[in-house]
């Protein structure tokens, strides 16, 4: 069982990340098109399928399985260092996917608070922690 768990741990990840590198780039584009036009609309609706049928689902499954996969592999109790060191990293995560929601309503709202530049660099964030998750996972270092 441990074995089918990681696998669909590691699929729901996969999803997951997926959305956390593509709303902050549609948040790039957004930023720059024209309050109220086309371009803005579409990339409202966009923005909100991406988060709500892709990215919503596959953080509750990456989260679920995950854990699942530990109980199931004996992590629990005695979690190693690693994993708790992933586990607070996964928070992280879990907390840029907030702010991502955030900016989603800020968009929904016509509300531009952010420009460009700002969503490139935030971009990068989902990119750092998912390097230190996966040496994490597959080195265990601590």
């Amino acid at each position: 069982m441990f074995l089918w768990l990681k696998a669909f741990h590691g699929v729901a990840v996969i999803a997951w990340m997926a959305g956390l590198f593509y709303l902050p780039r549609l948040f790039v584009y957004h930023a720059r098109a024209a309050v109220g036009g086309e371009l803005s609309e579409t990339l409202k609706f966009m923005e909100r399928r991406l988060a709500n049928a892709i990215m919503l689902p596959a953080g509750i499954a990456a989260w679920g399985l995950g854990m699942a996969a530990a109980v199931s592999g004996g992590y629990f109790p005695g979690i190693p260092a690693w994993l708790w060191a992933k586990l607070i990293l996964v928070a992280m995560l879990t907390g840029f996917h907030g702010l991502l929601v955030k900016h989603l309503g800020e968009f929904a709202d016509d509300r531009r608070d952010h420009g460009q530049r700002y969503f490139r660099i935030l971009n990068e964030v989902p990119t750092m922690l998912l390097i230190g998750i996966v040496i994490l996972v597959v080195v265990r270092p601590i």
